[in-house]
């Protein structure tokens, strides 16, 4: 079996991972959203939900994933605590949304300072930043 099999066959179920969380938490997100609309929208929401999931965990989007996950935990939660068991999966649902918006932005400013970090450091690493005879 050559080098590049055995990276191929250790990529694979960590992507298949990836996308079967992707579905759990965006199917849980579509479901619930389903239920808050009421009516004939629940397999709607819930399909919708399932395939975003899928195409997220594909892409490995897995922070983003995380950020509403945690979202939707707290957000229930709270939900919850303030308004009683009726009122979950309102809370969870905005806490969702709120998640995945504060996801996308910490995940953006993560990248930055990443950028920003490798920029300041010097290409050569013989290179010192001291500066001699000071």
């Amino acid at each position: 079996m050559s080098m590049t099999e055995s990276g191929t066959a250790q990529v694979a179920p960590r992507a298949m991972l990836d996308i079967l969380f992707g579905v759990a938490v965006m199917g849980t997100v579509g479901t619930l959203i389903g239920v808050i609309m009421g009516g004939g929208i629940l397999p709607l929401a819930s399909g919708a939900g399932l395939v975003l999931g899928g195409v997220i965990g594909f892409m490995g989007g897995r922070r983003f994933l995380v950020s509403i996950l945690v979202g939707t935990l707290l957000g229930g939660a709270l939900a919850w605590f303030i308004a009683g068991p009726e009122r979950i999966s309102v809370g969870a649902g905005a806490g969702a949304a709120m998640g995945g918006f504060l996801g996308v932005q910490i995940s953006m400013l993560l990248d930055m300072y990443a950028a920003r970090k490798a920029a300041s450091e010097p290409s050569d690493p013989s290179v010192s930043r001291t500066i001699e005879g000071a």
